[in-house]
């Protein structure tokens, strides 16, 4: 199919940013002892403070801060959640303050599926909220969001990450459909409830209950979700179906994470290619290099 990315303002809460006629890149800040990928290397505030700051000067447009992790297995969206909201701000808001005391202008993306950390992140200054759950784990999140005008990312996720064990690979045309009709019924959702369509920004949810297979028939039809009408973020950075495709290169083992950075900038370009106007990174120089080609692609096509 032909791609359109259009060019739009998406609205945050006190700013815009111009998407669409260059990507921009989202880079990620774990505060968490348990990421998939980085866990506990940013868990001390200064040294996530720090993080933040280096990412910023190697040019990511946003900073997308965590403070839960959401790995395969993790109990979450849940009543028993491991991470309380008093824990998830705790770790949460002196690294939002600290980037916003040493860069003012930061554009500061909050990711979570709580709304009382989402107020809490607001109020110390972020201009976004990351919900990996569409708004569906806390039904006050859009009214949050709403009376804080503030940008959202809708993330779609078929079930959570302590069922996706469980779950069966979807052939390719309902995996997609899934995916569709989720998001689909998270943005009316969110708009029915106040959030203003210019502030949403939707994200396939690469990894997030699709088997390993189901990422790449999703990422092949990705610009099909641009028909839902707003712009699309992708998140494919170290995630574990490039370590699936990998294995052979590592004796039949999925590559560690530290061995999925090139895989992760191919993925990356591909999600580009196929409609995405943000990509959220660990390692935000190389992906603010191979959007630029990417995008140069795109300005030629």
């Amino acid at each position: 199919m032909s791609l359109v990315r259009a060019v739009v303002n998406w609205k945050l809460r006190s700013r815009s940013l111009e998407l669409g006629k260059r990507t921009l890149v989202m880079g990620v800040v774990n505060l968490t002892p348990d990421s998939f990928s980085d866990g506990g290397n940013f868990l001390d505030p200064d040294g996530a403070v720090r993080r933040g700051l280096e990412l910023l000067e190697q040019g990511a447009a946003v900073l997308d801060l965590g403070a839960e992790s959401t790995r395969p297995g993790a109990l979450v969206g849940l009543a028993e959640a491991r991470v309380s909201a008093e824990e998830e701000q705790a770790r949460l808001l002196p690294v939002i303050e600290g980037i916003r005391k040493a860069r003012p202008e930061a554009v500061i993306s909050a990711d979570t599926y709580k709304s009382a950390t989402a107020k809490a992140a607001i109020e110390a200054g972020a201009e976004i909220v990351n919900d990996v759950s569409g708004f569906t784990w806390d039904p006050e999140m859009a009214r949050v969001c709403a009376d804080a005008k503030c940008g959202v990312v809708l993330m779609h996720t078929r079930g959570r990450p302590d069922e996706w064990r469980a779950q069966e690979k979807l052939p390719a045309d309902a995996s997609m459909a899934s995916v569709r009709s989720g998001l689909a019924e998270s943005l009316q959702q969110a708009i029915a409830r106040g959030v203003a369509p210019a502030s949403i920004v939707l994200d396939p949810g690469y990894g997030f209950g699709k088997k390993f297979e189901e990422n790449y028939a999703l990422l092949a039809r990705q610009a099909e979700l641009l028909e839902l009408g707003r712009p699309l973020l992708a998140g494919v950075s170290r995630k574990s179906f490039l370590g699936h495709t990998l294995a052979g290169l590592f004796g039949g083992k999925q590559a560690p994470v530290d061995a999925r950075e090139t895989a992760s900038i191919a993925a990356m370009v591909a999600t580009i290619l196929h409609g995405a106007s943000l990509v959220r990174v660990h390692d935000v120089r190389a992906a603010v290099e191979a959007a630029r080609i990417a995008d140069a692609v795109l300005a030629a096509s």
